[in-house]
């Protein structure tokens, strides 16, 4: 099948932007830097999430699928996860968490361990139209666990986020076609503004009991965690789930269609994403984060730019081809096994 460079091009700046989020925890020194870090948050993981559903619609029970996800989900988790670890071992991070290895997914391990979640489910959440209504009352009923097993796995976050997963599966090309309309990205570009200056009014709707409001995003901690009632959790999260799916079509809907050399990047995704946390993490054992709070504005836009040029030299091909091995070990030896057989042959 010929690769839509479109959604070459969504990947690749759905990453990128990852990238970014996960490096503004360094600079969130004043509210304008938390300003855009709430509204990153508010779309790209659902972008992320619906994606990853709308790539997985053709996922079965057969045997060469569950193979497929076993080399290139469950596998790299388990490296991953490991080396994520020890390097966060070795740095001495103070906010390294104490769950167990593998079973308590380490940042940001959590999304293969739902992605691998999500595909399993695929065959049944695919069937009927319903899985989407059900998944969205799942993901508010989720919220009112503060169970020790929901741990696990991330299992908050994995259902949290099952929406977004369930409405990828049901698109169509058809239904993303209508966002590749001539006035759509002028549509799109308002609705992102608009979301900008709700992003700057965070403490206002996303109302808690002296919990920092962005974490309202992570769709990963309870409704008791923030104060609030059930009822008021459920209705806060419902309105955040809302507003990301807006947020979603309108980022989706500014996103250039052109074949480039930007969207000759999409395949190299899970590269970025894997190694990435490698770079933001070592930033953050430096003393990044106190000279950022000494230099407002400049370090939040330095930031920016490292982020996108750390997405950029990943992604590029001479890095692709060292480090692609260690994101797919298995395919990775297959592949090179292919390429030798009919020269010897020959």
């Amino acid at each position: 099948m010929a690769r839509d460079p479109w959604l070459d091009n969504v990947k690749m700046t759905l990453v990128t932007v990852v990238v970014i989020g996960h490096a503004l925890v360094l600079v969130l020194a004043n509210g304008d830097n938390e300003q855009i870090y709430n509204f990153i948050y508010t779309w790209h993981i659902p972008a992320f999430v619906l994606v990853t559903g709308y790539f997985s619609r053709r996922f079965t029970w057969s045997r060469t699928k569950l193979w497929s996800l076993f080399c290139t989900i469950a596998v790299p988790y388990l490296l991953f996860e490991w080396a994520m670890l020890t390097f966060r071992e070795y740095l001495d991070d103070p906010t390294i968490e104490s769950g167990p290895i593998w079973l308590d997914p380490h940042w940001p391990m959590w999304y293969l361990s739902a992605t691998f979640l999500w595909r399993l489910a695929t065959p049944i959440l695919v069937r009927h139209w319903s899985a989407l209504p059900l998944s969205v009352v799942a993901s508010l009923l989720m919220g009112t666990l503060h169970a020790e097993w929901t741990t696990y796995l991330d299992l908050q976050r994995t259902v949290g986020f099952l929406p977004f997963f369930v409405l990828g599966l049901h698109l169509r090309p058809a239904h993303l076609a209508r966002l590749r309309s001539r006035v759509a990205p002028v549509v799109g570009l308002v609705v992102l503004l608009g979301i900008f200056v709700l992003a700057g009014h965070a403490d206002d709707w996303l109302t808690s009991d002296g919990a920092w409001p962005p974490r309202w995003l992570w769709y990963s901690i309870p409704y008791d965690s923030f104060g609030v009632s059930a009822t008021d959790g459920m209705w806060i999260r419902f309105r955040v789930m809302m507003l990301g799916a807006v947020g979603v079509a309108a980022v989706l809907a500014v996103i250039p269609r052109r074949q480039g050399w930007f969207s000759e990047m999409g395949a190299a995704t899970l590269v970025v994403y894997l190694f990435h946390g490698f770079f933001v993490r070592w930033t953050r054992s430096t003393d990044y984060a106190l000279w950022s709070a000494d230099h407002t504005p400049y370090a939040l836009w330095l930031t920016i730019a490292a982020s996108i040029a750390l997405a950029l030299f990943l992604a590029s091909p001479p890095v692709v081809r060292v480090l692609g091995w260690a994101v797919d070990p298995i395919g990775s030896v297959q592949r090179a096994r292919t390429r030798s057989t009919p020269s010897r042959q020959s």
